[in-house]
């Protein structure tokens, strides 16, 4: 599929978009291409199977299993053996309508482990492909996770996958399994996305037992339980197209429209003009998200196609990390070498991998033109995007032309003072809050001052910002701040105290933080000291695809 030339915008933030097909000029970004790939054997022989339930049941519906076996591959669980929690989540239980009871049945343990399956429980692997580090991959599939099934729960139905249960026919020579480090990661992870109030998969339970598992070390097992509307990536939709499988295709689009784009689906359109209203849904969805991503410093680390959502939900919590002095080049991934997924280029992996799903799901649309229209409005529905985000952080109430280079500038001013993200968004907003009829150089600005090195810079940047501001009642706006840049988020040191403290056998820090990172926006004062600055080992913790 041919891609559109041609300028466009420039956005608030240290990435602008390139036109699609410019993105060969970087090295990094390739025109995506879609070519089939056998699969690999699957590791599935001799292994002990799961044992049946005795008592407990739930109400398990038909999810993905209504599209047919060539879209999945049944798989039951492979045993980790003993099995102890790590942590309960039992708030999202309750969301989900979950007894409180369920948390004390010991059935509960094994169904979240693997060790059982749940009667009416069809645990399944799906295939899609993909492509990573911008190379077409072949097929992938889910290579550790299975989806138990959905449930009707009080937020919809919702999908529950188990993440580290064992192998499956798409876990290409892997053993399926995770390890406790990682488990821990995205479990806090999940929880402290939704916290910030940003679309995502969640987290329901943390299991872990002391089967051995190899990565560069010796590690032991463990296993998340997530939940999702449903987990469909770009992926899936490139697996069918890279066979050829115009059918396939549809299926899958027709199938996820009626279960999860019911405004697409009440309209009763033709299969053309709902692909592209349901792509250029998709397209908005993901622009809202990425920009909530750069609004509160997240890097994703591996945004191969594969781990993106078409339901524009956070997913696939691996080598990721909050950004604690800001560096828009700041690379989170230590396997990502080139630099691909960068910071400020997870904008423009975003267009990129969206185009990706569009060349996929090109055939049912039959032309190429209203396809790339669709596309397209990523490059208006990103920079808005964006610009709310920072409106909102610097507490600006009605919108004005200047306001995008007052934020490139806060931008510039930290990256050329390598000055913390999130402690900077934080004492802004009290300094705001406390400064009334104050000058700019009054007491409540001067936390936000001892951030700069160069004070001079920043007296310049206050001075634009104050006049910004103009005659906004300050106690009001800085309330209104303090709602949207959070005083807590999961940075990479506090995760690995807890992981170093759950390796030894205890668990209360996983907890610690989960309580703390579901409401980040509050004081939390007995919590004070896992919102300061990263101590200096921070900057030794590497992170990379290795889980």
């Amino acid at each position: 599929m041919q891609k559109e030339a041609g300028p466009i915008p420039a956005l608030a933030t240290p990435a602008s978009l390139n036109p699609a097909d410019a993105l060969s000029d970087t090295g990094l970004f390739q025109t995506p291409t879609i070519q089939a790939m056998l699969p690999f054997p699957s590791p599935l022989a001799d292994r002990p199977e799961p044992a049946p339930p005795k008592n407990q049941t739930l109400p398990w519906s038909s999810g993905m299993h209504a599209l047919g076996l060539p879209f999945f591959t049944p798989t039951a669980p492979t045993p980790m053996g003993a099995a102890h929690w790590v942590s309960q989540n039992r708030d999202l239980g309750q969301a989900l309508g979950l007894p409180v009871a369920f948390w004390d049945d010991p059935l509960s343990l094994q169904g979240l482990s693997g060790n059982a399956v749940w009667l009416g429980s069809v645990p399944v692997a799906s295939v899609y492909s993909g492509h990573q580090f911008g190379v077409w991959a072949g097929q992938l599939g889910d290579g550790r996770a299975l989806s138990l099934g959905e449930m009707d729960s009080p937020m919809g139905r919702q999908d529950w996958q188990l993440k580290g249960a064992g192998p499956t026919p798409y876990s290409r020579r892997g053993d399926g399994r995770a390890v406790l480090r990682s488990s821990i990661r995205e479990y806090l992870c999940s929880e402290a996305m939704h916290g910030l109030g940003i679309p995502t998969t969640r987290a329901l339970a943390l299991t872990a037992s002391d089967l051995p598992v190899w990565r560069e070390s010796q590690e032991t097992a463990a296993v998340v339980t997530r939940v999702a509307p449903c987990f469909i990536r770009f992926g899936h939709f490139e697996h069918f197209a890279s066979l050829g499988d115009v059918e396939g295709v549809k299926r899958l689009l027709t199938h996820l429209i009626a279960q999860h784009f019911p405004e697409i689906a009440e309209q009763q359109l033709p299969i053309a003009q709902a692909t592209l209203l349901w792509l250029q849904t998709v397209t908005a969805r993901t622009a809202q998200m990425v920009a909530k991503w750069q609004g509160v410093g997240f890097c994703h680390g591996v945004m191969n196609t594969d781990n993106m959502s078409v339901l524009g939900l956070t997913l696939d919590y691996g080598p990721f990390q909050f950004l604690d002095a800001y560096d828009p080049d700041h690379i989170c991934n230590h396997s990502d070498h080139q630099g691909r997924y960068a910071f400020q280029q997870q904008p423009q992996v975003a267009f990129w991998n969206l185009y990706c799903l569009g060349q996929a799901v090109a055939p049912l649309v039959g032309e190429t033109e209203p396809v790339l229209e669709a596309l397209n409005t990523y490059k208006t529905a990103l920079p808005q995007a964006l610009l709310t985000q920072w409106r909102q952080k610097l507490g600006l109430t009605l919108a004005l032309p200047e306001d995008a280079g007052l934020a490139q500038g806060a931008l510039d001013l930290l990256s050329a003072g390598v000055v913390d993200f999130s402690i900077f968004w934080r004492r802004l907003s009290h300094a705001v809050a406390a400064s009334g009829d104050q000058p700019n150089d009054g007491p409540a600005w001067a936390p936000v001052r001892d951030l700069f090195l160069d004070g001079r810079e920043w007296l310049d940047w206050q001075q634009r910002y104050t006049a910004r501001l103009g005659a906004q009642d300050r106690a009001q706006t800085g309330a209104a701040m303090l709602k949207v840049n959070p005083k807590y988020v999961l940075r990479n040191h506090l995760g690995e105290i807890a992981i170093r403290q759950a390796q030894a056998g205890d668990f209360s820090e996983v907890d610690n933080l989960l309580a703390i990172l579901r409401q980040p926006f509050d004081e939390h004062p007995d919590s004070e000291h896992r919102a300061g600055f990263p101590p200096d080992w921070a900057n030794s913790i590497a992170i990379s695809c290795s889980s």
